[in-house]
């Protein structure tokens, strides 16, 4: 009965490639925080189990800077962090706050709400578009992106990240506090418009220890995303 089985299923392989991508494609999670937050702890704690727990999902931890006027400047802020939490606000409808989660680029939870964030990367498991593979490599000191053939169109975005930092608070409503968070966003930029067809892009490596690649549409969700392949020099 097996061996019967498996060319049917070789065959229907070979007429859904868009299964197969989605097999493969992790579920961006978003966490948009900051060192000022008292009530962003519990996010960050979570955010870190993602990183070291989960190959399905690709946890990503964006530090705004609007708390950075409120006591204690958190080094790792990014302007470009707050412009994009205010983008997913106007989208979603709930303004700008910390802890949020963005699943997917397709819902704005609160960070530390776990069992809802569980459910709604479950549902990005089933449920979400992937319009094309999308995979990155490093050769040397630069990064070859590639984005394969679909049906659609999106930003390329380019992301560093540092893999874990400690960092010892001093003021601010965390003063006294250590913080260790996973997967800190350093850098990222579009590097590129995907229309449909095969797309390679070659970049300097990123400001950071690590790099994924997403592939946005324009109503912002996400329909393709990669990191780093591993063994990659």
């Amino acid at each position: 009965m097996l061996s019967r089985l498996l060319p049917s299923l070789a065959l229907i392989a070979g007429l859904c490639p868009v299964a197969g991508f989605a097999a493969e494609r992790p579920v961006v999670v978003e966490l948009y925080t900051s060192q000022g937050c008292s009530s962003c702890p519990p996010a960050n704690a979570y955010l870190n189990e993602l990183s070291k727990d989960r190959r399905d999902v690709l946890p990503l931890a964006f530090h705004v800077t609007y708390w950075d006027r409120l006591g204690w400047k958190d080094p790792y802020s990014l302007q470009a962090a707050t412009d994009r939490q205010d983008q997913y606000g106007h989208r979603f409808g709930d303004g700008s706050y910390t802890p949020e989660i963005v699943v997917h680029g397709a819902a704005g939870l609160v960070g530390s709400h776990r069992r809802d964030v569980g459910s709604a990367i479950e549902k990005a498991k089933q449920e979400s578009q992937t319009a094309a593979s999308v995979s990155v490599t490093k050769t040397g000191e630069d990064v070859s992106i590639q984005v394969g053939s679909g049906s659609g169109t999106g930003k390329v975005l380019l992301i560093g990240f540092d893999h874990d930092h400690t960092t010892a608070i001093g003021r601010g409503e965390n003063g006294g506090r250590t913080l260790q968070e996973a997967n800190i966003v350093r850098s990222f930029r579009s590097v590129g418009q995907w229309s449909g067809a095969p797309l390679r892009i070659k970049e300097r490596f990123p400001e950071g220890q690590d790099v994924a690649v997403v592939l946005q549409a324009p109503d912002g969700k996400i329909i393709g995303a990669s990191r780093l392949a591993e063994g990659s020099s």
